[in-house]
């Protein structure tokens, strides 16, 4: 006997149209920022300016590749894909990661060069357009920062964005300096402090996301301590093919084999264990578990079983 736990997805397909808006926001601050700062490198010749222009590229394409998912993951499940378009969020979460890393590295490697050759830069202009990035980030920021928590979509998004401020705030300095001391080195300084800003959080987040796409068990959620749970039930004997895996964002699932007297199934004891089983794993862990699916099965079961179930 087997049963799967499921839940309505009402409010979570409201959070997720709420997400798209706040990309869409986003998305459009970053592209006319993207637009300055590619003016202003060109006219600056600054490595600053340039390193973050790049990063500002790679953010505007992270975000609009994040507001497709972010719509595609409402489409409902079918047959083929039963769990719908829910992992495009980890999927693009990763594709973002990546990218965050090819830039990082690229931004170490020209830094080293600008230091050993650094470039007259104009520091007015390059100010300016400092100001300019700064300001349309922290917009930007408060925009994405109510929902970041909810989705790793938007949390790389906003990660991103983040790091787009500091590489603003990075120029200005740098442009600050060069107008007060004339050392032109600062900018390649600023440009290697971007990068070294940009590789730690893309190293989390790829971590993350293929924890995910691996399926681990989630975070939080201990697996040993979830099978002393479940044979504390009444009537059940034994746990095992035990797993536990995360779809998306807020949507852990949880399988298990187990073993319960033989009689349970004569006296029609059965559903109230699986009730019991599913009560224990969606309300008795810091990580509550709503999509379960049990297999009830007797002692004797196992000689039709595959070897290696743990």
């Amino acid at each position: 006997m087997s049963h799967a736990h499921d839940h309505a997805h009402g409010p979570g397909d409201v959070a997720d149209g709420a997400h798209w808006r706040r990309l869409a926001v986003a998305l459009g601050i970053t592209t006319a920022i993207l637009v300055a700062e590619a003016v202003g490198a060109l006219i600056t010749g600054s490595l600053a300016l340039l390193v973050d222009t790049a990063h500002m590229l790679t953010d505007a394409g992270g975000l609009l590749v994040a507001l497709v998912a972010s719509r595609l993951v409402l489409r409902p499940p079918t047959a083929r894909r039963t769990w719908g378009m829910r992992r495009l969020e980890v999927l693009a979460a990763l594709a973002q990661s990546a990218v965050l890393l090819a830039v990082g590295v690229y931004v170490l490697v020209e830094g080293v060069l600008r230091l050993l050759h650094p470039p007259e830069v104009p520091s007015t202009a390059l100010v300016v357009f400092g100001v300019v990035g700064l300001v349309g980030n922290l917009v930007s920021l408060a925009v994405l920062s109510g929902g970041r928590s909810a989705s790793l979509n938007l949390r790389a998004a906003f990660l991103e964005v983040l790091n787009d401020a500091l590489g603003s705030v990075g120029v200005i300095v740098a442009a600050v300096v060069i107008a007060t001391t004339g050392w032109y080195r600062a900018d390649a300084v600023a440009g290697l402090v971007i990068g070294v800003l940009i590789l730690p959080r893309a190293f989390v987040l790829l971590r993350e996301t293929t924890s995910v796409l691996l399926e681990t068990t989630p975070a939080g959620l201990d697996l040993d301590e979830v099978r002393a749970r479940l044979l504390e039930v009444e009537h059940v004997r034994d746990v095992h093919d035990l797993h536990a895996s995360l779809i998306a964002t807020g949507l852990p699932t949880l399988s298990a084999h187990v073993v319960v007297d033989s009689g349970c199934f004569r006296d029609g004891h059965a559903p109230q264990i699986l009730d019991a089983l599913q009560d224990c794993v969606a309300t008795r862990f810091d990580v509550p578990v709503e999509h379960s699916t049990f297999q009830l099965e007797p002692a004797s079961h196992a000689a039709h079983e595959a070897p290696g179930h743990p």
